[in-house]
């Protein structure tokens, strides 16, 4: 059954079928457009297709939206959507925006936006969702909250303030990092950076590993230096470095400063390699144990729900010290090799023998060669003195064989050639030769 109204933020993220009952993409976002008098007026939803591109579904498409999903006649265009003027999406620039209420004459901000069915697929904004000040000098207290009409409010929003992106956030919060990252590049630059500023720490963090390089950079430059380190520190360390690369020799060098000694001595160690190399590309983190440590302890590492899958796939078995630069290096031991041994067997007898190491200036190309050749998710990097210094997994050396634009690219679009980190000049201030077990 077909609602005549429906609230946008519950709207976020519903499935989009065919008549036939195939899934066409998922809503993202509700297109409007200004009236001179009356409420705006829907022309469309913009959903995102397999692919992560978002396209326009004009709502004379729509045949049906309830029971969280929608139905289309079928007939779709999968050009890339791409905002015209006069147009406004409802999550991403309306939600947060204020109002003042005629009647009471009390500002308050908008919490979510009910569209309506007037008749024939003629959709319209019908009410507004609004969350008054609060009234309590409570700092958990909320103010209480209304329903008006468009008629009702007039847009007042002040010269220099900001658009609070707390309810675009939390539309958009069962988003996977890629996909975040992706509506985010869609938003008007003004807006991206709003919502930027408001995500978490590690939210942000996750987002910007998604995003080129250039859009990345440009929003850690609008961020504070303590907020920016802040956010790099819970970044993986070779993104770090790639953002870093980007910045002159005395920023990189205060961020550095900014940050958790530990991260930031991963970061410095990453850039000293070259771009190109296993070095350059490798990432400090991976799962390190004992030849001891038994399959239940390898396997309880790996299971870690903060652990990428693809360095779960495998731990590095060394001698001690057990953080990089290592002691000596001895072999991987698959994720699935665990599993078909009882708990209590020691993981420096399952060592594969086949999966050799790569040194830190074997080239990207070599180390790409290896991986597809034996299947590998993940190759670990050795320094001179055979340590273990980090792993290349497929998506580090996907990240570099990929044009830097790939995310906005579509079908039968030509690909660049891929992109390199720029060399850097290596920053060794206070940096440590070895780090124990503990750091």
């Amino acid at each position: 059954m077909s609602a005549t109204k429906v609230f946008v933020a519950r709207l976020a993220g519903c499935s989009v079928f065919d008549p036939a009952g195939d899934r066409v993409g998922r809503v993202r976002d509700v297109l409007v457009v200004y009236r001179r008098v009356d409420a705006p007026h829907v022309v469309g939803l913009i959903v995102e297709v397999p692919g992560k591109r978002r396209i326009f579904v004009s709502i004379g498409r729509i045949t049906s939206i309830g029971a969280g999903q929608v139905i289309t006649t079928g007939l779709v265009n999968m050009r890339r959507f791409e905002q015209r003027g006069g147009e406004v999406r409802v999550i991403a620039e309306m939600l947060g925006r204020k109002v003042l209420i005629k009647k009471e004459r009390i500002r308050a901000t908008v919490e979510d936006v009910a569209i309506e069915d007037r008749g024939q697929g003629d959709w319209e904004v019908s009410q507004l969702f609004l969350r008054k000040p609060k009234t309590t000098p409570s700092p958990f207290g909320k103010g209480p909250t209304t329903f008006a009409t468009w008629n009702e409010v007039t847009e007042d929003e002040l010269p220099g303030e900001a658009q609070s992106a707390e309810h675009v956030i939390a539309a958009y919060s069962d988003l996977l990092p890629a996909d975040l990252a992706s509506t985010l590049l869609d938003l008007p630059e003004e807006r991206r950076f709003e919502v930027a500023e408001e995500l978490p720490d590690d939210r942000l963090a996750d987002v910007l590993e998604e995003m080129p390089d250039q859009e990345r950079i440009d929003i850690l430059t609008r961020l504070e230096d303590s907020r920016a380190a802040d956010v790099l520190d819970h970044m993986q360390p070779d993104d770090a470095a790639d953002v870093l690369a980007q910045f002159s020799d005395e920023r990189s060098e205060a961020l550095l400063e900014l940050m958790e000694p530990e991260e930031a001595q991963d970061v410095r160690m990453l850039l000293e390699y070259e771009p190109d190399t296993a070095g350059g590309l490798m990432t400090t983190e991976p799962v390190i144990v004992s030849a001891d440590a038994t399959v239940a302890e390898g396997l309880a590492l790996v299971r870690r729900h903060e652990l990428a899958p693809v360095l779960g796939a495998a731990v590095c078995v060394t001698l001690p010290p057990y953080e990089p630069p290592t002691g000596r290096f001895l072999g991987l031991v698959h994720f699935q090799r665990m599993l078909r041994y009882p708990p209590n067997e020691r993981l420096g007898t399952l060592i594969d023998q086949q999966t050799e190491p790569v040194r830190v200036d074997a080239s990207a190309a070599e180390v790409t060669r290896i991986m597809a050749t034996y299947n590998l998710l993940s190759v670990p990097v050795v320094d001179d003195a055979h340590r273990l210094v980090g792993v290349v997994t497929i998506d580090d050396v996907l990240d570099h064989v990929l044009p830097d634009d790939w995310r906005s690219q579509g079908e039968g679009e030509p690909s660049p050639l891929p992109r390199q980190r720029p060399r850097k000049t290596p920053v060794t201030t206070g940096r440590r030769t070895t780090r124990g077990p503990n750091g």
